[in-house]
């Protein structure tokens, strides 16, 4: 298994029962693909850039470790979301 880094941001509208949800829909997803380790809730901060309007994001980073291919099919799901405005997974073992 791989170690990753999954780094998304939330769609600030939605209140924090939607925001929760929508964490632990992920880590729901990812612990039944492989072995979710630490979750650190950054909260709300500031966009480097505008995102459809929006200046504000609701930032959450989740470490776990998983198979090859499990990253993409976590990407295809993210980017369908309506919930996430932005995603980024990065392999913490690349050289």
């Amino acid at each position: 298994m791989t170690k990753y880094e999954l780094m998304f941001i939330i769609d600030p509208a939605l209140d924090e029962e939607k925001k929760n949800a929508a964490v632990e829909k992920v880590q729901n997803l990812i612990s039944s693909n492989g072995e979710l380790g630490e979750t650190d809730v950054w909260g709300m901060r500031k966009l480097a850039y505008p995102i459809d309007k929006k200046t504000d994001g609701y930032y959450v980073v989740i470490e776990f470790q998983a198979e090859t291919d499990f990253p993409k099919e976590l990407d295809r799901r993210l980017r369908i979301s309506d919930d996430v405005i932005r995603h980024m997974v990065v392999n913490k073992e690349a050289k």
